[in-house]
This record gives C-alpha cells, sequence and structure tokens, in this order.
C-alpha cells in the first residue's frame, strides 16, 4: 500500500515527530472525515508500504529524523510558490524554502524531489508576468535538483472564495492557460525539467505537458524495482490520476494558513485542532473518546512478487 503524508496537512512542517514516533510503534490512527467517531488503525512496516508520498512547503524539521525512515521507499512533493506571506502567511521564505529543497535533493537525489509550483493564480499583483519571472528564478536555483515540476490552476471551491475575500484575483481563461504554460514549458525544459499537470481536464500535450500522477505508480515502480499491481485512487477527482493511497493527514491542521488552501476550511478550527496535537499519539488531534470505534485497516503491499521471481 501507498501512504500518503499528506494532502490534508503539511506533516513534514508540522507534525514530524508524531510521524516518527509512530512509525516507530508501527501504526496510525485516522479518523475518518465523514464519520469523526471512525477511527481506521494503519499498521505500517517496510513489507506493506509500497512507499511513503509526502506533501510538503517545508520538511526542515522532518529531516533531523529522516534516518528512521531507513528500509522504507519515499518521495517528495514540495512546494514551491514564492507567493509570500500574503498568500501564504507561514511558509518561510523562499530562499530558505530553496535552501532546503536543494539540501533534500543532494541527500536523496533529484527523482525522489518534486517541486510543486501549484496553484498558479492570477491577480493584480500575481500576473501572468510575475509567474514568468518567478518560474524563471526558481527554475533556475533548482536546475539540476529536481527531475518534474507539477503545476495546476487554482480552484474556487466555496472555503477558498471566502479565504480569498482580501485578495483581488481574477478568473483565468484558456487564453491566458495556454500562454503561461507554453512559457512555463519552455523554461522548464531549459532546465532539463518535465513539466506536467495536477487533476487538470485540458490537453497540454502541444506544449509538451502531459497529465501527471502525483502518487505516480510508475515513479515507485523505479525506486522498488518490483511492478505494482494497483488501481487508480475512486476518492479522488476524475482528473486526479492518482494511485490508490491511504491518506494519514487530517483537515483543519495546517498552521501554514495559505489562503488558497482547500484543506482548511476553518482557521479557527485549525489552531484549536493544533493545540489538541499530542506527538505521542496515534491520532494526529485529539484523544480516542467513549464513542469511538477503532478500526484495523487491511494493509496490502502491491508488489507484483510473482512478476519479479520471473
Amino acid at each position: 500500500m501507498i501512504i500518503s503524508a499528506s494532502r490534508r496537512t503539511d506533516i513534514p512542517a508540522f507534525f514530524s515527530d508524531w510521524f516518527y514516533n509512530n512509525l516507530g510503534r508501527g501504526y496510525f490512527l485516522v479518523r475518518n472525515p465523514m464519520n469523526i467517531h471512525q477511527i481506521s488503525q494503519i499498521n505500517i512496516s517496510p513489507s506493506t508500504v509500497d512507499c511513503f508520498v509526502f506533501w510538503t512547503k517545508n520538511p526542515e524539521p522532518f529531516l533531523r529524523r529522516i534516518k528512521e525512515l531507513n528500509g522504507y521507499k519515499y518521495y517528495f512533493q514540495y512546494t514551491v510558490t514564492g507567493y509570500g506571506r500574503s498568500l501564504e502567511p507561514n511558509v518561510p521564505s523562499m530562499e530558505s524554502t530553496i535552501q532546503t529543497f536543494i539540501s533534500l535533493s543532494k541527500s536523496i537525489g533529484p527523482k525522489r524531489v518534486i517541486w510543486r509550483y501549484d496553484p498558479i493564480l492570477l491577480s493584480n499583483k500575481f500576473d501572468m508576468e510575475f509567474h514568468v519571472s518567478n518560474f524563471t528564478n526558481i527554475a533556475g536555483k533548482l536546475s539540476g535538483h529536481t527531475k518534474r515540476c507539477v503545476i495546476s490552476f487554482v480552484d474556487f471551491y466555496k472555503k477558498t472564495i471566502r479565504n480569498l475575500s482580501g485578495i483581488d484575483y481574477d478568473d483565468i481563461s484558456q487564453y491566458q492557460i495556454d500562454a503561461l504554460v507554453k512559457n512555463l514549458s519552455e523554461i522548464a525544459r531549459s532546465h532539463n525539467i518535465e513539466l506536467v499537470t495536477c487533476a487538470e481536464d485540458i490537453d497540454l500535450r502541444r506544449y509538451n505537458v502531459n497529465q501527471g500522477k502525483c502518487i505516480d505508480e510508475k515513479l515507485i515502480e523505479e525506486f522498488t524495482g518490483f511492478s505494482l499491481k494497483i488501481k487508480k485512487d475512486a476518492n479522488q477527482r476524475q482528473e486526479c490520476g492518482c494511485a490508490a493511497s491511504i491518506d494519514i493527514g487530517a483537515y483543519n491542521t495546517c498552521p501554514h494558513s495559505c489562503l488558497y488552501c482547500y484543506a482548511n476550511f476553518d482557521l479557527r478550527q485549525v489552531r484549536e485542532n493544533y493545540e489538541q496535537h499530542d506527538e505521542h499519539s496515534g491520532l494526529l488531534f485529539g484523544s480516542v473518546g467513549s464513542k469511538d470505534t477503532i478500526r484495523q485497516r487491511k494493509m496490502l503491499s502491491c508488489k507484483n512478487i510473482q512478476q519479479k521471481l520471473l
């Protein structure tokens, strides 16, 4: 099984000790976001976890104990956008973020650190010219330290619109998408970086940009040397091509508080949940209550062992 850590929050930035403590314990407890009294126990071991996929904007705290991941396969989806405090109020400076990115890449290799330039948002401040200049700057600094960049365009969910109420943002037209992607693709290619999209229902192959998979079984097969028998993740949007995974995070827990974030619905709730975090608990925040039911989730490797033996 593939473990996603996590689409719902930034575990490497804020919950690294919790992750490693539970890694050593051999399981994580995860509340069902649709039924809060139903808790899954996710038992883990190198024999059942085919790969960890980490999503982060700041893995620096996580790297202090990364040797504890020895025996596991993993890679990082690492977001570097350069929007600054107006959109990403608690994300470290771009200079610090890029330095951490480079250090991580030197440690584990550029194929295992995927740069995310997403979501792309247009406003008076962050216009087309900004994105071309900003992307050029970041790509130049990350050149040689990553092999792939993932882009997407902001989705205006109700909660996102509410969070962006103070930002003069614009709807992005197909013409703008084409013009921007053409530029970004040329910049990426000049630095030997493959540009792919995330969960976008648009065909951009004429700009040498394919639809990507953030949880990519082909990439994992490269790391493991095994073929994987795994289906598309049925819990994600139709446009998402990701392989199936189990997410061990929780919504409304990320203190980065990025205004475009779909995983934080209520910043007051984020603060309350974060205050309930205990690095020694199986749950990301809070504790198991009398009304809760814990069920062990079946964990099986997706490796095609027979094919490897042949």
